[in-house]
């Protein structure tokens, strides 16, 4: 039986404009698996509206969902259920996989198996079609949590919580996305690496798109929440955590 590497992606209505090129970049990653891999695609409306779920193709590796508006975290969290895989990357609807991305994720935590996950460095996609680098990507290696959270303090965050690739079982045990109205995916980050340390791979693991209408792009953006309160909440839950002293450690049966 082949092994599966999941792939969950939160949309909302209005927000599917470019979701048929994230699938395009998703099937591509297919040919280029590791020998005895899948990929399952698995799209989730933030909302019961179905239209960003209408225009996806009846193949049987993408799996649709839908569930009341909660946000993304909350969307990516309520998919959880149909991920068929042992492996969990996030996609935003309106990014795109790099080419070999994902056999990139499965070697390196095949390779690596006391991590309990992994992130690849991001490129950002202008509207003129260029690519610019992250300006804070680490190199390749182990990451550790006190490296991430001095990071995150200096307000640099080193990594791009949207390349998130996680063990399933790590995921689960952290409850999935915290339900936070905003950094849910550096939150993410934080709580995986506050109980286990990650592997970082340098090639780009996708294309982060900037256009006029991204969430984060928004005027609205700012009122989402009190940005102050949420530094400091998304830094306070992963410190408690890491101070409960519990660690994730592998499944023997896992491998």
């Amino acid at each position: 039986m082949n092994r599966t590497i999941s792939v969950i992606t939160a949309v909302y209505s209005g927000g599917e404009n470019y979701l048929a090129d994230a699938a395009q970049s998703v099937r591509e990653q297919r040919d280029s698996l590791p020998l005895g891999w899948d990929v399952q695609w698995v799209v989730q409306e933030d909302g019961t509206t179905g239209s960003p779920l209408r225009d996806l193709p009846p193949e049987p590796w993408i799996s649709r969902g839908q569930a009341r508006r909660g946000g993304a975290a909350v969307a990516r969290t309520m998919a959880l259920p149909r991920a068929t895989g042992e492996l969990i990357r996030t996609l935003d609807a309106d990014d795109l996989l790099a080419p070999g991305a994902l056999a990139r994720d499965i070697a390196a935590l095949e390779a690596h198996p006391q991590v309990g996950w992994c992130i690849s460095s991001g490129l950002d996609l202008l509207p003129d079609g260029t690519t610019v680098p992250g300006p804070y990507d680490p190199p390749e290696g182990q990451l550790n949590y006190e490296e991430l959270l001095s990071a995150y303090d200096a307000n640099l965050f080193s990594v791009l919580g949207t390349h998130l690739t996680v063990r399933k079982p790590l995921l689960h045990a952290l409850g999935g996305w915290p339900a936070l109205p905003a950094w849910e995916t550096v939150s993410i980050v934080l709580r995986c690496a506050a109980v286990s340390p990650g592997w970082m791979i340098a090639a780009p693991g996708g294309l982060y798109r900037k256009h006029s209408e991204q969430t984060t792009a928004r005027s609205s953006y700012t009122q989402t929440a009190d940005f102050a309160e949420l530094r400091s909440l998304v830094r306070a839950q992963a410190e408690f955590l890491r101070t409960t002293g519990w660690r994730w450690r592998p499944n023997p049966v896992e491998g």
